[in-house]
């Protein structure tokens, strides 16, 4: 049960949110792509777990005309439970090699945090990044990679996951995913975003359910904002 929150956390540090793109924010699996250049955003959202543990995000993340693929982040990240007390805080990187324009993405997302009462690395992880257009409004993304967690067993573990992003028209996306650790169980999440007028403003509400022995729910709200 202890684990989903780690994974959480490993997975959300790598942040990434475009205008009319769905993947990232407080999702799980992420997409290939970076920050729109020359654009910022700050993303936070709050997590509540059904057994009363939670946490809360805010991570700010900027793209540079100069470096259209690289976008630079950072995510400090506050848990409340009964593994886990702490904030942690680290960098957070998204390096893009090939944008989805030509039909299939790639790219690799970088993330690591301390724990800032104890000094010592919480999490940190690797993740290759797949995005596949399947058409104008529908989009499959695909995430592997190593994830360390130093509050799981084990800390060292092969991540998985894979999300379909869908437009629904009316300003509002449709994201359904699954992911994991192995050796591990299985989650999956679905929500809602809403970009009214397809402005800077985010809105996302998400549930989840994590398929361990005693079949962990939890729900997030979020907001990200860019400029």
């Amino acid at each position: 049960m202890r684990v989903l929150p780690a994974v959480l956390l490993s997975l959300l540090a790598l942040v990434s949110v475009r205008i009319a793109s769905a993947a990232g924010g407080a999702h799980i699996v992420d997409d290939s792509e970076p920050e729109i250049p020359g654009t910022c955003h700050v993303e936070s959202w709050t997590t509540l777990f059904l057994n009363g543990d939670g946490y809360a995000n805010a991570a700010p993340a900027c793209t540079t005309r100069q470096i259209p693929w690289l976008e630079l982040g950072a995510a400090y990240q506050h848990y409340w439970g009964q593994t886990l007390n702490a904030p942690l805080f680290g960098p957070a990187i998204k390096v893009n090699f090939q944008s989805e324009k030509t039909g299939l993405g790639l790219g690799l997302g970088l993330t690591s945090e301390m724990n800032l009462r104890t000094g010592e690395v919480g999490l940190a992880s690797t993740i290759g990044l797949m995005t596949i257009p399947l058409d104008d409004k529908v989009k499959l993304h695909l995430n592997a990679g190593w994830s360390y967690l130093g509050t799981a067993d084990p800390t060292n573990a092969l991540f998985y996951g894979g999300q379909f992003e869908i437009e629904l028209g009316g300003d509002v996306m449709l994201m359904t995913e699954v992911f994991g650790r192995t050796p591990g169980f299985p989650g999956t999440q679905a929500g809602l975003r809403f970009t009214p007028h397809k402005g800077p403003i985010d809105f996302d509400l998400m549930v989840a359910n994590y398929f361990d022995a005693t079949s962990t729910r939890f729900i997030t709200l979020g907001v990200t904002v860019r400029f």
